[in-house]
């Protein structure tokens, strides 16, 4: 039985929302290279769900304090899924594999591990990640596997208003002040060095055939994109080479230890606690 099972598709039919319960009740099993996968796009995004978090009562506005909470709930319900279905293969939970993993044992992208810097600096990661998950979900919808094609599936309505709102808010920071502008174009260049990490084509990605997307087939129609929203912002698209290191090996940027620290404390602290 699979998450795309007939009660979810009833679910889904009805309006209501599909759970990160439902996969584990769906009896669906990952191999382990299909697990390996979820976790790459599970771990990116828990790291970015972290840190958007890092905004809430901080926001330049109380209106955008509300607006990337939620976005930051959208990328946990798409980390619960995509690790709730990638623990099938070792019989671990959710938060085993938020909680109690290593940091050298995260596979996040060095993109969604930089810190917020100011709000220039946020959309601009915002903007990246963003496009580029639309572009690799509208094409996971497709996947083989049903239970990671339904995941995609439902983030995808989701990344829809993630990337209009980083769209959004890129033009209005490039086309208002001199200084909006100049804090924005400062936040492209500070991250675009960590754009052509999600671009790499991996294992166990290139083992999966059609289960997965190669990253490297996202590039073109992700960087057309992007290129196309930063020139309509009056802004200029970074000329730098990628940062050393885009594996995914367990290599990571020195902020992942000091991410999971504060995101892993109260369950190690306290393990096995529930309320």
């Amino acid at each position: 039985m699979s998450f795309a099972s007939h009660d979810s598709a009833t679910r889904q039919s009805q309006g209501e929302a599909i759970t990160a319960e439902d996969i584990a009740a769906s009896g669906a099993t990952a191999d382990e290279s299909t697990a390996r996968y979820a976790l790459i796009l599970g771990d990116d995004a828990l790291i970015l769900s972290q840190r958007l978090s890092g905004w809430v009562s901080r926001a330049p506005e109380l209106e955008e304090d509300v607006a990337l909470a939620n976005i930051a709930l959208d990328l946990l319900g798409h980390a619960r899924f995509l690790l709730t279905y990638a623990g099938t293969a070792w019989d671990k939970s959710e938060d085993d594999l938020a909680y109690f993993r290593g940091e050298e044992e995260f596979r996040s992208c060095r993109l969604v591990e930089q810190d917020n810097g100011d709000f220039g600096k946020t959309i601009a990661r915002q903007l990246i990640f963003s496009f580029y998950q639309h572009e690799l979900y509208s094409r996971l919808v497709n996947s083989t596997d049903t239970t990671l094609a339904a995941i995609a599936e439902k983030a995808l309505k989701e990344v829809d208003y993630h990337q209009d709102h980083a769209a959004q808010w890129t033009l209005r920071l490039g086309l208002g002040t001199e200084e909006s502008a100049r804090r924005m174009q400062a936040g492209l260049d500070s991250v675009w060095s960590y754009v052509e990490e999600l671009f790499t084509d991996v294992e166990p990605i290139t083992e999966l055939g059609d289960i997965a997307v190669l990253p490297s087939s996202l590039r073109d129609a992700t960087l057309e994109r992007l290129r196309r929203i930063i020139a309509e912002a009056g802004l200029d698209v970074p000329d730098m080479s990628g940062a050393h290191g885009a594996d995914r090996s367990g290599r990571h940027s020195e902020q992942r230890g000091f991410i999971l620290a504060e995101m892993q404390v109260l369950a190690r602290q306290h393990p096995g606690a529930t309320w």
